[in-house]
């Protein structure tokens, strides 16, 4: 080993700031590290556009006629989404591919013969996935879901493309009420049925409501619209008719009105206005849509709900994740080529991926419980990084 490079990594290891743990050598190996990771961040951002979404939407302008200004705002659009996938990688491949070539170079090798051990020249590198971790959370929360949704907007208005989680047609939903029993228990009646045949963002279009008094049909109410009105905090009908019914439901008398106001439950509309994919929303939204499909009693989309908010909380952490397994196999004793060292981010990434579907999978069935679904890959990570750097720093 050259004299030179342990004369200069001694002289790293000397400097201190004011007896804290950061050194020349935290500052030499985290500016080594921060050069990958912008190149990997801008490459596979622009991969992952390319590959996951330009060709879908070519065949979108050339087949459907989607508008070409509309297109390319798409097209911006997506690109916050792939880029907060794209950090985690990139910490992957700049740990791995830094600490590789330190160890080619044999710079590890001096600082650890010069009494450092493998745990503290990681540490640069954890400072920087829980920067990026930062960051993903960031981005994740105010930046991807706003754009979603956005870019799905302008599908269905131009396209009228259906989406499976907005209540833009057939819109129905059950208000339910808890009511005390003689014998001291609560039970769940239905007291209110919603069902609108369009909604375009402010009216439910061709709207009925069933009421239920106690367990009896109480009346009905048709309309051509309605809306909410948030300054008196209660239901615009309009062009309508309310059915009244006798007590033993058949018909006694009906009230035609071109407009009337009618103090229901707000949550039909919310139910209508909020319905997005889960990760069109912040996990304040969603925590909202979850209050609802709670009061509908849609077990179903709420334990997918539940699931997603998990995943959506741990998925910045995967950076530290990639951090420790990559920063501990780049620093391997045996040598590693980039192209080894790219291959391997490869496959580990693509297997950490699976892992994390087919829990998330089990999640969604309601075999484990959604925090479980959701942290469970990045625990085994974790897990898995501090095998590999106990056995490389006992090596």
């Amino acid at each position: 080993m050259p004299m030179k490079v342990i004369k200069r990594l001694s002289r790293f290891l000397r400097w201190r700031l004011g007896g804290m743990s950061i050194s020349l050598m935290d500052r030499y190996i985290t500016s080594q590290l921060i050069s990958p990771l912008l190149f990997s961040v801008g490459l596979v951002s622009v991969l992952g556009v390319a590959i996951g979404y330009l060709s879908d939407l070519a065949d979108k302008v050339v087949d459907s006629n989607l508008p070409l200004m509309q297109a390319s705002e798409i097209l911006l659009l997506k690109v916050p989404e792939f880029t907060a996938y794209a950090l985690p990688i990139s910490v992957m491949l700049s740990t791995l591919l830094t600490y590789g070539r330190l160890s080619n170079d044999s710079e590890l090798i001096a600082l650890r013969g010069c009494g450092v051990s493998l745990y503290r020249l990681i540490v640069p590198a954890l400072v920087v996935s829980l920067m990026v971790t930062g960051a993903t959370f960031v981005m994740s929360e105010l930046v991807v879901p706003a754009a979603n949704y956005r870019a799905t907007a302008i599908l269905v208005q131009y396209l009228q493309e259906e989406h499976p989680f907005w209540q833009n047609k057939d819109i129905f939903y059950p208000n339910y009420e808890q009511v005390e029993l003689p014998n001291g228990n609560t039970e769940k009646r239905l007291k209110h049925l919603f069902f609108a045949e369009k909604f375009d963002g402010q009216h439910l279009q061709r709207l009925t409501v069933l009421e239920w008094l106690e367990e009896r049909l109480n009346r009905i109410v048709v309309s051509d619209s309605a809306t909410w009105n948030k300054q008196e905090e209660t239901w615009d009908f309009f062009n309508g008719t309310i059915y009244q019914l006798a007590p033993d439901s058949s018909y006694k008398e009906s009230y035609p009105f071109e407009h009337r106001q009618l103090p229901l439950t707000k949550a039909a509309f919310e139910f209508a206005l909020q319905g997005r994919d889960p990760y069109e929303m912040n996990l304040i939204q969603a925590r909202q849509y979850m209050k609802i499909l709670k009061m509908m009693g849609d077990d179903k989309k709420l334990r997918m709900f539940k699931v997603r908010i998990q995943q959506k909380l741990a998925f910045p952490f995967i950076c530290m994740v990639f951090g420790v397994i990559g920063s501990a196999l780049g620093s391997a004793p045996q040598h590693m080529s980039r192209a080894t060292g790219f291959g391997l981010s490869v496959v580990i990434i693509f297997s950490y991926y699976l892992l994390g579907f087919l829990i998330g999978s089990l999640g969604l069935m309601g075999l484990i419980s959604p925090v479980f679904a959701g942290w469970l890959p990045n625990i085994l990570g974790l897990g898995m990084g501090g095998w590999f750097l106990y056995r490389f720093a006992e090596s």
